[in-house]
């Protein structure tokens, strides 16, 4: 029986492969960078047949530098950056206009008018979520609209819609599959999260044509196999899940009340919340942890839309630093006392705030302030703006988690583990192995493969590497706080 698992985790600043053992260890991965597109203020941008052509490129790649057979391989997962949107020819498979990504905010207009004619109360109650440029929905109308002959193509049925993973499915298919799984269907406005299906009425709000929506199966499932061609064989596609679920699973928080924060591009806190979906008076968002065997295990999100690419538009906006790694030895220098405040509200604020006209801005500059500090600050507000999540978590009735489970690429990063533990005064643990966005859809593939029996089999391979415990005194903490929350109220109030 083959052993090990290959996972394609396709975020938003590249395409990654990684070959997993049974036991959860990375063997082989592969990874590459791909352009981002802005062709208007608050708009973002893929090319679609560049996110297919970087994911096979390193799929390829990872298999090969594993020294494995591609029969070796039991499964495939596919995790993806969610709510990006894609529509492309039933035919051919290509793109009609390139993918509409998550952070994009050209439909703010639109998702006021419909807050202003009063849906947003009955989407939420149906979705779990708030009506919001960063969801599927108002991308796909807006493609509908915008591209000439859109709207009749879809009508005819001649085109189809997905979020990511979905799209990779059918290029990896050869074009013979259309699915998605629960998790992705739950972030696109248009699911229903009490019925697991799509919602008819929300078809109508959005004026959508069903024939356009992909088949939706849990989490581990039988999505199909990809053409023998592609990979060298046919290999099954078993696992998928919206990237923050995935790292839900990676983490193992399979618990009601565990919580996991992913920093990747934006960063993404997920709790647990068990068989009952919990509806935030903090606008929070609810939304499918998990659906495994037709069982719903529920979450409560705060979403913040950009973390790394806070460190990236450092690297390559304003050219401040050369390599994100710089930025540990520059923050170390500082201290955390800098005195000066980074919003990163490149395309608004999300959550609690939910702001789509929020712009960035830094405050508290000196003649003093040099790179040293805007870095640290740039770094700290990922903290910050995890702290505004647990508070959010907390006033919805939420009990101080006894630790926070993190991943993604910034946890690489000593001092901002320790500066995050301190400010938001609660342990911060982080696991022997970072990747848990990969490692989670593997996890899924592998249960649907017969790799593991069960969730308490997975959980067994969850192992910390470090723990960061809080060692700020509360006085300092909350002055660093109440900063960070003057900041947030002028870049809101436009000041």
């Amino acid at each position: 029986m083959a052993q090990y698992l290959l996972a394609i985790d396709q975020g938003t600043t590249s395409s990654r492969a990684i070959v997993f053992s049974a036991q959860g260890l990375p063997v082989a991965r592969a990874q590459q960078e791909f352009k981002q597109y802005f062709p208007k203020d608050g708009w973002v941008e893929h090319d679609g047949e560049e996110i297919w052509l970087t994911t096979l490129k390193v799929c390829r790649e990872a298999i090969e530098q594993s020294g494995l057979n591609p029969a070796d391989i039991a499964a495939i997962g596919i995790t993806n950056q969610r709510e990006t949107t894609l529509v492309w020819d039933a035919v051919t498979g290509t793109p009609i206009h390139p993918a509409i990504v998550w952070q994009d905010r050209r439909t703010a207009d639109y998702c006021a008018s419909l807050k202003a004619a009063g849906h947003e109360a009955d989407v939420a109650n149906r979705t779990g979520l708030l009506i919001d440029p960063y969801f599927s929905a108002t991308k796909l109308r807006w493609v509908l609209e915008n591209v000439p002959g859109a709207r009749e193509r879809a009508e005819r049925g001649e085109l189809r819609f997905g979020t990511v993973d979905c799209f990779l499915l059918w290029r990896l298919t050869g074009g013979k599959v259309h699915r998605t799984d629960a998790t992705n269907a739950s972030r696109t406005l248009l699911f229903n999260i009490h019925s697991q299906q799509w919602d008819a009425e929300l078809l109508r709000l959005f004026d959508i044509p069903e024939s356009l929506l992909p088949e939706v199966l849990d989490c581990a499932a039988e999505f199909g196999d990809t053409d023998a061609a592609l990979l060298g064989a046919s290999i099954p596609v078993r696992g998928m899940a919206g990237d923050q679920q995935a790292a839900l699973i990676g983490q193992a928080c399979f618990q009601p009340g565990m919580v996991k924060s992913t920093y990747g591009t934006g960063c993404f806190m997920i709790q647990n919340t068990g068989d009952q979906p919990v509806v935030s008076r903090n606008r929070l968002l609810t939304t499918v942890g998990y659906r495994l065997n037709g069982k719903v295990s529920y979450a409560v999100e705060g979403s913040i839309f950009v973390a790394g690419a806070a460190v990236q538009w450092l690297r390559d906006g304003i050219k401040l630093i050369s390599h994100a790694r710089d930025t540990e030895a520059l923050a170390e220098q500082t201290g955390d006392a800098c005195g000066v405040y980074l919003v990163p509200a490149f395309t608004g604020l999300g959550a609690p705030y939910w702001d789509p006209r929020a712009r960035g801005a830094i405050f508290g500059l000196t003649r003093d302030t040099g790179i040293k500090e805007i870095v640290t600050a740039g770094l700290q507000s990922v903290c910050y703006q995890t702290r505004d999540l647990l508070e959010a978590m907390a006033q919805d009735g939420a009990a101080a988690p006894s630790a926070l489970r993190v991943d993604g690429g910034m946890v690489e990063n000593n001092w901002v583990m320790q500066f995050l533990s301190d400010i938001l005064g609660v342990p911060v643990e982080r696991p022997e192995v970072t990747e848990t966005t990969a490692l989670g859809v593997a996890y899924l593939a592998g249960l649907q493969a017969g790799l593991y029996r069960d969730l308490d089999e997975v959980a067994s391979h969850w192992h910390r590497q470090q723990r960061f415990a809080p060692r700020m005194a509360e006085e300092h903490r909350k002055k660093l706080y109440d900063g960070w929350l003057d900041a947030v109220q002028r870049v809101r109030s436009g000041a």
